[in-house]
């Protein structure tokens, strides 16, 4: 009962800002006393601080708010893709307190070399910041399906279990990055994000969830044919997007204009199936929106044709960061949604 509590009065705070104790018990349905040791119990453990003074229209002596803490508990979020490393530590308030990114080409890299420097990257990261880590997520370019990394056909690893030597999630690039658009970026509760790299993924927020299909494997965009008879993938097939509009492409011989046809009819099939209120292009896609934008839009248009209007296109502001991100924010609900395990933890 007491965990469950916690969570309450924690996931209030969280949701709606700085609160009294009184207005935490009216929200709660809690007794003040049993909030005012909630609160202490949260105090204590670095999750929450007293704010200033506010007096909740009634009579006497005003409250003291509460709110969350960003001065001791933090979340880590960690990436490794095809040409880097990241992580970040961002605290519970959403906060980035510190960032760092590696370039590295991890092509045909042994598993254990690659997560072993993202493990010291991530020590020291942690060190620096001071803060105490109240848990892990790591994104990775390719399907995850019980904490394994199916297939990452970019970096050459096939069915790896991750081990990082700490309590850790991973999940899809693509898919953390999308629950970053969601809890970082625009706010929108309903979109599909697409995120342009190496290879590209997508992730489909459905009023504020992430959807990932019946094996966690929905969103792999950039494996749509888009043109059968067209060169070979790296999955296997021939004609996917990733040959048109990967990161690799776009530096190569493909124009922008074929670029944007290519991710133009991926996107018209995403639409006629998931039928997503927006669409947030991110990673490399965000930079070169200028370009991509009228091939887009109009092969869009064209597809669609009278059937529907065209989502509108939009473009991420959160760049290169926004999976890490994602990863950290994943952490940051584990704890609103299970303080008990945090304090205890820490």
């Amino acid at each position: 009962m007491r965990a469950s509590n916690l969570a309450l009065v924690l996931g209030e705070i969280h949701r709606r800002g700085p609160l009294t104790r009184a207005a935490l018990s009216e929200l709660t349905g809690l007794t003040k006393t049993t909030c005012s040791k909630l609160v202490g119990d949260l105090i204590e453990a670095g999750l929450a601080v007293e704010s200033g003074a506010q007096r909740d229209g009634e009579r006497g002596r005003p409250g003291v708010e509460v709110r969350l803490s960003g001065d001791r508990v933090a979340a880590l979020g960690l990436e490794v893709n095809v040409d880097y490393l990241a992580v970040c530590v961002v605290d519970l308030t959403g906060e980035v307190r510190l960032r760092r990114q590696v370039h590295v080409d991890n092509r045909g890299s042994r598993p254990g070399s690659a997560l072993a420097d993202l493990r010291d990257l991530a020590e020291a990261a942690v060190a620096e910041s001071g803060l105490s880590i109240a848990g892990a997520a790591l994104a990775v370019p390719g399907p995850v399906h019980d904490g394994v990394l199916r297939h990452a056909p970019h970096l050459g690893w096939h069915d790896v279990h991750v081990d990082l030597g700490m309590p850790l999630t991973v999940d899809n690039e693509a898919n953390l990055a999308a629950l970053g658009e969601l809890w970082f970026g625009s706010g929108a509760r309903d979109f599909l994000y697409v995120s342009g790299e190496i290879g590209i993924g997508a992730g489909l927020v459905v009023d504020g969830a992430l959807f990932r299909g019946a094996y966690g494997f929905a969103g792999e965009l950039g494996h749509v044919v888009v043109f059968p008879d067209g060169p070979g993938c790296r999955c296997g097939a021939r004609g996917c997007l990733e040959v048109y509009a990967g990161q690799e492409a776009l530096q190569g011989a493909s124009s922008m204009e074929q670029a944007g046809e290519a991710l133009g009819l991926a996107l018209a099939s995403a639409v006629h199936l998931v039928d997503p209120g927006r669409i947030i292009l991110g990673g490399v896609f965000a930079p070169l929106f200028p370009q991509l934008k009228e091939p887009v839009g109009r092969v869009l248009s064209a597809r669609l044709g009278g059937m529907r209007t065209p989502p509108s296109l939009g473009v991420s502001e959160l760049g290169s960061d926004a999976a890490i991100l994602g990863a950290a924010g994943h952490v940051i609900r584990q704890v609103i949604i299970d303080p008990d395990k945090t304090v205890k933890q820490l």
